[in-house]
């Protein structure tokens, strides 16, 4: 079966003013559609991959043929992140998390304010192309950062929150100002379901 890209959760003006409507439309239908399409091109050569999810694809990248391996490294790993990106965004969202998510933030960073400097002042000092993410691992919340479309499931850990510093996601409204669309993703991240990836990881961890 084809991997499919996924429709957006909400309209694509659902996020403005911090994520406008252009953005999203080309973000969503070009940019993600061309992740799915060449990662469904890469299958069709070798068949038996169809069957994995992509998140189990570019878990075991390394039992990726090696003709195909980059692609679904890239694309695969697109497709994922992305999926993940729309999925963690609503419209009214933001504000101070609360919950489990909120007591392990603040018991890992401190409070959330910190927390969002730290992420943000991290995300921002990617070289090129690549993301931000927060991470579960061993117990707590950690900050990392990928390249390209990398995903911290091919080293072994979990994300849980990832904001995407592809220049495609922002330079329509923010042009070269970075931190400006870091700051502004914050006002629609949806912690609920920030929560619930954060609920499966601990999962994962205590049965690992």
């Amino acid at each position: 079966m084809a991997y499919e890209l996924p429709a957006l959760p909400y309209d694509y003006a659902a996020l403005e003013p911090y994520i406008d409507e252009a953005t999203m439309k080309l973000h969503h239908d070009k940019h993600h559609q061309t992740y799915v399409t060449n990662l469904n091109g890469a299958v069709e050569k070798h068949p038996e991959l169809g069957s994995k999810t992509p998140e189990e694809l570019i878990k075991d990248l390394a039992s990726v043929p090696d003709d195909v391996k980059a692609v679904v490294r890239n694309s695969g790993g697109g497709h994922v992140n992305h999926t993940m990106f729309w999925q963690i965004m609503k419209p009214g969202g933001g504000g101070t998390p609360t919950g489990e998510i909120g007591e392990q933030i603040t018991a890992d960073f401190g409070d959330f304010e910190t927390f969002k400097k730290t992420f943000n002042e991290t995300t921002a000092k990617q070289f090129g192309s690549g993301w931000g993410w927060l991470v579960f691992e061993g117990g707590k919340l950690k900050i990392v950062t990928t390249a390209n479309q990398d995903n911290p499931i091919s080293t072994g850990l979990y994300p849980i929150l990832g904001n995407d510093v592809w220049e495609h996601a922002y330079y329509l409204k923010y042009q070269n100002k970075r931190p400006d669309y870091l700051a502004a993703i914050f006002n629609v991240i949806d912690w609920s379901a920030v929560a619930e990836r954060s609920t499966a990881a601990r999962s994962a961890h205590a049965a690992a």
